[in-house]
């Protein structure tokens, strides 16, 4: 279950299935939809999860089905983090909790993130798992995490606390849990009032390569 609404000019997807907020076919359809109300109707936007968990990656059970089935939405995925990663007004994370594997791909693609205090695990899990990333994790990471630590990170499935994800680069800061859906909206709003064209345009031209390596494998 997602829940969606707009509050002080900002747009707030909140994720919640109950479980491990896991990146499926229902949640892509709510993200894509929230990527659109903000563009329409909002000036930034804010993504977040329930208390003591923001996702814990792909659905499984949809991957688990086949090759056809796992190819098909780790496609929708790579699309929305890529849209995600170049959307033209700011995007705020929430980690209220855990992110793992593609739970770390949207925190990577998010603009600023902002994490919950309390003993919470990040991180790339695929080599564990006797997963090769996609070119868009290998990207989001190249973009976002600290070079030193793009080895343990990436290739070695290092798994980190909260306070070295923000060392890292999974997350920008620590906030308590009972102030961050709040602080993150504000910070949102803070950022939603620079002007947008201005916000886009500095945000992919930095982003330029990166983009271009995911769009390439989107095809």
């Amino acid at each position: 279950m997602t829940e969606f609404a707009i509050q002080d000019s900002v747009a707030v997807l909140t994720m919640d299935d109950g479980k491990a907020n896991v990146v499926g076919h229902d949640l892509i359809d709510a993200m894509e939809a929230a990527l659109d109300a903000a563009e329409a109707d909002a000036q930034a936007i804010v993504l977040a999860g329930r208390a003591g968990m923001f996702s814990g990656g792909f659905d499984l059970k949809e991957i688990q089905k086949g090759p056809a089935e796992s190819t098909a939405l780790v496609g929708r995925g790579a699309s929305l983090l890529l849209r995600l990663f170049r959307h033209p007004q700011p995007v705020v994370a929430a980690a209220t909790g855990h992110g793992i594997a593609a739970g770390a791909f949207l925190l990577l693609a998010s603009d600023t993130r902002l994490g919950a205090e309390g003993e919470f695990k990040y991180g790339l899990n695929e080599t564990a798992i006797g997963m090769s990333l996609p070119v868009f994790g290998i990207q989001l990471a190249s973009a976002r995490l600290a070079q030193k630590a793009l080895t343990a990170a990436v290739t070695q499935s290092t798994i980190y606390n909260s306070t070295q994800a923000c060392e890292v680069g999974f997350l920008d800061r620590l906030v308590a849990p009972d102030e961050l859906l709040a602080t993150a909206i504000a910070e949102a709003a803070r950022l939603g009032e620079f002007e947008t064209r201005a916000y886009r345009d500095n945000k992919v031209s930095w982003r330029a390569p990166y983009i271009a390596a995911i769009e390439a494998s989107v095809g």
